[in-house]
C-alpha cells in the first residue's frame, strides 16, 4: 500500500495552480474539468513525476472550509513538504513574495519552516532525517 493522492482544500484552483507551480516549482499533471466550474487539477513534484499528486481541491464544502480555516486559526500545517534545505527554501520563496508564519527552526535532526499558499492553508517545510 502507497500513497497515491492527497488534497489541499483551496478558494481558486488557477490561483492556486499558479502558486503550486510557478511559486512552489511543483508541475501539472492533471487539469480535467468536473462540473460547470471545478476541475480534477493535480501536481506533481518534478523529481517525481509519477510519484504522489496533490490535488488542488475546491473547498466547496462548509465542513471542509471550516476545517481548514480552522487549522489556519490554530496555526497548524495541512500539508508537509520535504526540501533538501529549509533555509535555502525559505530564502527562494522569500525571495518570490511568500509570507512565512514560521521562520526555519531547528528541532533536533529536522528544520521546519511554515507559510501561507495564498489558497487558504498553511504549509510546512522541512527537512528530512537520514
Amino acid at each position: 500500500m502507497k500513497i497515491h493522492l492527497t488534497s489541499v482544500f483551496v478558494d481558486d484552483q488557477a490561483k492556486a495552480l499558479h502558486f503550486y507551480t510557478e511559486i512552489l516549482g511543483f508541475v501539472k499533471k492533471h487539469d480535467v474539468p468536473v462540473g460547470e466550474k471545478d476541475r480534477w487539477l493535480t501536481v506533481v513534484s518534478p523529481e517525481e513525476p509519477g510519484g504522489t499528486e496533490l490535488l488542488l481541491e475546491p473547498v466547496g464544502h462548509p465542513i471542509a472550509r471550516t476545517y481548514r480555516d480552522t487549522l489556519v486559526q490554530d496555526g497548524i500545517p495541512l500539508a508537509q513538504f520535504a526540501v533538501a534545505d529549509v533555509n535555502a527554501e525559505y530564502e527562494r520563496l522569500r525571495a518570490h513574495g511568500v509570507r512565512f508564519t514560521q521562520e526555519p527552526l531547528e528541532m533536533g535532526p529536522v528544520t521546519t519552516a511554515v507559510f501561507d499558499d495564498t489558497c487558504g492553508n498553511l504549509i510546512q517545510i522541512a527537512t528530512q532525517p537520514e
